[in-house]
């Protein structure tokens, strides 16, 4: 399978078909603000330049298909589309996050820079992308309906492109009759024979709008609220029913955060202590210095890896709420040395990038445990120049590793593996792909680290719990469990006076949720323990 670094020589896609000689002005097409108004029916007035024998393989492979299996999509050449641009390339990424388990984060950018896309037209394809994966519950529902069968009896291809062409109806500016055309269009290139199908399914979806589908197909919101609050906002009923115990049974504020879930969230960076000014930061990007964290900045728009800083090792991206809870960590009162800090699950790298440019100014040194090897690469190239030692091993071996003795660390942070719920507003294939089944092992996993976690802390010293999930199985459920059975004296830390003052709606302590519609951060959760 051809891969960022294999790529095949010559160009993928045609400079006539990268938009320098039909720029989006010239084919009477419009991006502003997510949407997408065109004038000339969503057709590709450009000659398409491709014979017969160029067209796609049915099943939606524009090239041969090889083995391996990538989470960034696996992407392979492609023949010359005969779509526009911004369509192909969105379908390519839906279709890998479906067809490869591919994340959209990792093989979008590349497809876009492959396809030589940029400004309106990256940021329609992106807008398709992210908008059809975030809907995708509510799409299929209607789709189903429209078609008359179950989406799972449509041949995959066919079905991502219809999803594609469904959001544009719906979520978007696109006329009908070009949302319709330009779908049947991209239908002819993956699967030929589905075009009347296609054709059929599209106009009838177009007979309502967005509200009125809903009207139609969601339970009652008083016979089934949580039913109704999964189709409407496009989230699994087991997600919506974990939100809302989360949030104390509130069904108005659940609402407002499944809302947020399906937001475009704008692109955090960490200024690195020490090496970079958030404010001055801020101002090189065209940004704003973050609400909360001192650290963070918003990014205005673009892509994050043409900032210098980042280049220069003095910036990283990440979530502004992943900022406060390692931050937390740093800042909570000690008594006693404080120079041996532990992340004891630090791939990929983005709270070991800061806690040790905060190790830095403190004379500390912090030891990063990964036990992928590819994540402990990451971790490695994330804090290159730090005072950081990337351990490639197992987090639970702490007594039996004499790298990671007992009783021997002041600061520690358990930043576990988890659902990634409180994250699907950036993820949004992961609401799809994540099962109650996956809690179990997950929760074990994580009782058992908090555990080697609360070993490795020295008398007095703390112990930071936090997961990327609102879920209370593995939050309030976890860290309670883990604290008992590890066999280790402890108690807990309020950790609201660990974040900047005034932040509202931290609750009621001593653990801290942080929530989207809250604060503007991913769902993060903190538990700060003291070993005593």
């Amino acid at each position: 399978m051809t891969g960022p670094s294999e790529r095949p020589s010559g160009d993928r896609f045609p400079a006539e078909r990268r938009g320098e000689r039909f720029p989006a002005e010239r084919r009477g097409e419009r991006f502003d603000g997510g949407r997408r108004d065109e004038r000339s029916g969503g057709r590709d007035q450009r000659p398409s330049g491709g014979q017969r024998g160029d067209r796609p393989a049915r099943g939606g492979q524009w090239g041969a298909r090889s083995g391996g299996d990538r989470r960034d999509g696996g992407r392979r050449p492609m023949a010359r589309p005969t779509v526009d641009l911004p369509r192909q390339v969105a379908y390519e990424a839906v279709a890998a996050v479906h067809r490869d388990d591919a994340y959209a984060n990792l093989v979008l950018p590349s497809l876009l820079r492959d396809a030589g896309l940029v400004g309106r037209d990256a940021a329609f394809a992106t807008e398709l992308t992210y908008g059809t994966l975030r809907h995708l519950g509510t799409l299929d529902a209607i789709l189903g309906d429209a078609a008359g069968r179950d989406v799972q009896r449509i041949d995959p291809p066919v079905r991502d492109a219809l999803r594609l062409g469904a959001y544009q109806l719906l979520h978007t500016r696109v006329p009908a009759h070009a949302a319709v055309s330009s779908t049947v269009d991209l239908v002819k290139a993956v699967g030929a024979g589905a075009t009347g199908f296609a054709n059929a399914v599209l106009r009838e979806v177009a007979g309502r709008d967005a509200d009125a589908w809903v009207a139609k197909l969601a339970p009652s919101a008083e016979s089934d609220p949580i039913g109704h609050l999964a189709l409407t906002y496009s989230h699994p009923q087991w997600i919506v029913r974990a939100f809302a115990e989360a949030l104390g049974g509130d069904l108005g504020e659940t609402t407002r955060l499944l809302i947020e879930d399906n937001e475009r969230p704008p692109v955090h960076l960490c200024a690195r202590p020490g090496l970079a000014d958030a404010a001055e930061l801020a101002d090189q990007v065209g940004g704003a210095p973050g609400a909360f964290s001192p650290y963070a900045v918003y990014l205005p728009g673009g892509a994050p890896g043409d900032v210098p800083a980042l280049a220069q090792g003095r910036a990283h991206v990440q979530d502004e709420g992943s900022q406060l809870v390692a931050n937390a960590l740093a800042v909570a009162p000690l008594d006693g040395p404080d120079g041996r800090w532990l992340d004891l699950c630090a791939g990929p790298g983005g709270k070991s990038g800061l806690l040790g440019a905060l190790a830095a100014q403190r004379d500390a040194r912090l030891t990063a445990v990964e036990v992928s090897e590819h994540r402990a690469r990451l971790v490695e190239q994330a804090t290159r120049g730090l005072p950081v030692t990337v351990l490639h091993t197992d987090g639970r071996t702490v007594g039996a590793d004499p790298k990671l003795p007992e009783g021997h660390f002041d600061r520690v942070l358990v930043d576990a593996p988890c659902t990634g719920l409180g994250s699907l507003r950036r993820r949004p294939e992961s609401r799809w792909r994540r099962q109650p089944s996956d809690l179990p092992p997950l929760t074990r996993l994580q009782r058992e680290l908090l555990a080697a976690a609360l070993r490795a802390a020295r008398p007095g010293g703390l112990v930071a719990y936090v997961t990327c999930s609102p879920h209370t199985v593995e939050t309030h459920v976890t860290v309670t469990e883990a604290a008992r059975r590890s066999g280790v004296p402890v108690d807990f830390v309020d950790a609201r006076p660990l974040l900047p003052a005034g932040m509202p709606g931290l609750g009621d302590g001593p653990t801290v949720q942080l929530w989207p519609h809250r604060h503007g951060t991913d769902a993060m959760f903190l538990a700060m323990l003291r070993r005593t």
